[in-house]
């Protein structure tokens, strides 16, 4: 047996934190095994789980909590304060940092704010969106190259998370500066700390504004929401609304951004899903598979030994789920797993995670999509990438697959 302290930094696989070739970074840790030693940008040393049967494993296994408090390395001191992915290591209480009894308070009380009823409620909203959205880029010449991820992939789901919580649009364009910063790995060290609390006193300032006058938005419901009398104390509320706004936007931008670079790459299959052949919920699937938007999740940490295959995460050791990776994985989608392929049948995908802490949020990325796509290519059926894929560069985000721009001509 292999023990984690066994594993020399050299023989560790460091993870790029410009993010200049994730499929060839996620081959890398897929082939290391099911669980490959990894160093985060900054030096920091974890594990990472990458084939698909053992993330549903360790994804369910209660020796792995969130408590950043259980990190051997966070108790020694060894990951400094103002390191750029603190905010994703130690986010504060909310739903995503509990675990156990805690954590199920939590989301239940979440649950009732997030109801099947209320994303559906949604649909309209979206649909209004989406067709505005469309509208203007309607306006450029046909043959102008346009930024679809600025123009249309980023302002939807802001728009509609925004909406959701009872944010000020006002304020989206700070939100944009601080979540880029919040996620990327170049956030310079001085910036760390004030991002974070700038963050917290937007959130704490709606949060305030709701708790005065109420409205028929999610952060309103938070506030009301209780089970037995027991309500979400206001730090609980103000960091899940940040996580929420956080995950409720990057997650469908990259979605749809990812479907339409895998679509213009494959027009056999645009041509099967506009021909009515496969559906776009297929599309959408295939994309959280294959070009999933969550490329790694910050972090889980072991209570005790937890033994995968034959390497072991000792106690107080930190693990992250490399979804990039678990994506392609031939043991879980057979010889074709490299490939997109709309057609796939069936596609069990964990794009959204597995056991406890599966994302709250997946309906309402799922309808934006269902809906942002199909209105996209019936407006402009002949949307194309205006660069060479090769020519697409990834922003500097290891949690995000995320790209800086989208150009595409419109004609």
């Amino acid at each position: 047996m292999t023990s984690p302290t066994t594993v020399p930094d050299e023989g560790r696989i460091a993870l790029d934190p410009f993010v200049t070739d994730l499929d060839a970074e996620s081959a890398r840790l897929r082939a290391a095994g099911p669980l490959a030693a990894v160093e985060l940008p900054g030096g920091v040393p974890v594990w990472a789980v990458t084939h698909h049967a053992e993330a549903r494993q360790l994804l369910a296994d209660r020796r792995l909590v969130k408590d950043i408090n259980v990190w051997g390395a966070w108790q020694r001191g060894e990951i400094p304060q103002d390191w750029p992915l603190i905010g994703l290591a130690n986010p504060g209480r909310s739903m995503l940092t509990v675990d156990g009894e805690d954590h199920r308070r939590l989301r239940t009380l979440v649950a009732q704010a997030l109801t099947p009823r209320r994303v559906e409620l949604l649909r309209g909203h979206v649909t209004e969106l989406t067709n505005g959205l469309l509208d203007r880029l309607a306006a450029h010449p046909p043959e102008a190259v346009v930024d679809l991820k600025a123009e249309f992939a980023y302002p939807l789901p802001m728009e509609v998370i925004s909406g959701l919580m009872g944010i000020d649009p006002a304020d989206h364009p700070r939100l944009k500066v601080l979540f880029e910063k919040f996620f990327s790995t170049q956030t310079p060290p001085t910036e760390v700390f004030a991002t974070l609390v700038e963050l917290g006193e937007m959130m704490a300032k709606v949060v305030a504004e709701r708790r005065a006058a109420p409205g028929d938005d999610l952060t309103s419901a938070l506030i009301l929401a209780s089970e037995d009398g027991d309500r979400l104390t206001d730090e609980e509320i103000v960091n899940t609304l940040q996580l929420m706004i956080a995950a409720g936007h990057e997650t469908t931008i990259s979605l749809i951004v990812n479907a339409v670079v895998n679509l213009s790459g494959h027009p056999e299959q645009l041509a099967l899903v506009r021909s009515g052949a496969v559906g776009w919920d297929a599309v959408i699937e295939e994309t959280l598979r294959w070009s999933t938007p969550t490329s790694h999740v910050l972090i889980r940490f072991a209570t005790e030994d937890v033994q995968v295959g034959e390497k072991t995460i000792a106690a107080g050791e930190a693990l992250i789920v490399s979804y990039a990776a678990i994506g392609r994985d031939e043991q879980a989608h057979g010889p074709t797993a490299q490939d997109f392929d709309i057609t796939r049948s069936p596609n069990r995908h964990i794009a959204f995670g597995h056991g406890p802490h599966v994302c709250p949020g997946s309906a309402l990325s799922r309808l934006e999509a269902g809906i942002a796509l199909p209105t996209l290519y019936e407006r402009f059926p002949a949307l194309d990438l205006a660069v060479d894929r090769t020519e697409l560069r990834n922003k500097p985000v290891v949690t995000q697959n995320d790209l800086y721009e989208l150009p595409v001509r419109l004609r």
